[in-house]
């Protein structure tokens, strides 16, 4: 979650809950004061959209799984600031004569306070299941970080054993060199002796021939 966000909405919610307390004691005030005290809420108002300006932008600055959370907060607050808003415009209007007002007093200042309430208690459960949903998104990215920090690991000793499998490919390929000369020297020491062989053969034939010629002239 952007620290900066947090920043914001803080401030907001801050404000959101000044400007529900300034219209509910609006309704009970007259003159000056009452003056004094919607002029305090349009620049409350104008402040709280400037706030969420600044949230909204820093909202769609963010990666789109956390912007996506931040705006549907925004629209929450949207929401609570146009409930603001159309307050002011009653305020404002002063259509409201002494006797209504009195009636206000009586029986209806119980009900405006406890809708005001229930405004902040929504924003309030709005708020806190939205970081819930936060923390989720928090909770998945450390999961998918850490996901792909194995990746990286795998991958590495993968490669480290195809480099091991590479290096014994050429080891057994030198052997099988080896082998192969090994194989010529033996073949041509094959050939020397079976030369060797028809030599000596040739020359105890040559012998045998001799020895027959010379018993036959010594007869």
């Amino acid at each position: 979650m952007s620290t900066v966000f947090e920043g914001y909405e803080r401030q907001y919610c801050e404000l959101s809950s000044k400007l529900s307390k300034l219209c509910t004691a609006a309704a009970a005030l007259n003159g000056e004061q009452k003056k004094q005290n919607i002029s305090d809420i349009k620049a409350g108002i104008d402040e709280a959209e400037a706030l969420i300006r600044k949230m909204d932008l820093e909202a769609r600055s963010l990666q789109p799984n956390i912007k996506g959370v931040l705006l549907a907060k925004l629209r929450e607050y949207k929401s609570d600031l146009n409930n603001n808003k159309s307050e002011l415009k009653k305020l404002v209007s002063g259509n409201m004569n002494p006797s209504a007002r009195d009636m206000l007093l009586e029986s209806g200042m119980a009900d405006a306070m406890t809708v005001s309430a229930d405004q902040r208690d929504r924003l309030m459960f709005s708020t806190e299941r939205l970081n819930k949903s936060s923390d989720r998104i928090k909770d998945s990215r450390r999961t998918m970080l850490e996901t792909e920090e194995l990746g990286v690991s795998i991958l590495q000793d993968l490669h480290s054993q195809r480099q091991s499998l590479l290096h014994a490919h050429d080891t057994l390929h030198g052997v099988d060199d080896n082998v192969s000369k090994s194989k010529k020297i033996l073949s041509n020491m094959s050939k020397d002796d079976r030369n060797k062989c028809i030599i000596s053969t040739s020359l105890r034939s040559w012998s045998c021939y001799h020895v027959d010629s010379l018993l036959q002239l010594s007869k």
